[in-house]
């Protein structure tokens, strides 16, 4: 079991960069718990001009806080700063997606991503993550997806 992280840098561990790296905070990673912290901006890809943040940008948000979970083994314990980041990520299954509203800009969307599944190979993993996000106490997105992490 993977010893608890406290106040990660995400876009050291994903492969992201703008403009689909999400700026987010994560105050806890482990081995099968994420809580990551994101506030929405008028700068995203996923805002549209009235201010509101997207279904793909709430989808992409709660996929981004998951793969941290996985993808943060392919990295060495004392690799705090991501500079073995080989890995590649996809999404390879929404399984079930809720959305109940649409943050506006400046909004903070806290999700809590929970390891439902893992089938590990040498070099790749397979799993299944569930994952909530809330505005304050309002439950905006409910969702479950297939990830396929693996090294290059």
């Amino acid at each position: 079991m993977r010893k608890p992280r406290y106040n990660v840098k995400i876009e050291n561990f994903l492969p992201h960069r703008s403009p689909m790296l999400m700026e987010c905070k994560v105050p806890y990673l482990d081995g099968k718990l994420v809580e990551t912290h994101f506030t929405v901006t008028d700068t995203s890809i996923f805002t549209d001009k009235n201010g509101f943040f997207s279904e793909a940008g709430l989808i992409e948000n709660s996929a981004q806080a998951c793969s941290a979970i996985t993808g943060q083994d392919f990295f060495e314990d004392d690799d705090h700063e991501g500079k073995g980041n080989k890995v590649v990520g996809y999404i390879s299954a929404v399984k079930k997606a809720e959305i109940f509203l649409l943050p506006k800009v400046g909004d903070t969307l806290i999700t809590k991503a929970t390891l439902v599944s893992r089938f590990d190979t040498n070099d790749m993993s397979i799993c299944t993550i569930a994952a909530s996000s809330f505005r304050n106490d309002d439950l905006v997105v409910n969702c479950t997806m297939n990830f396929l992490i693996h090294e290059v």
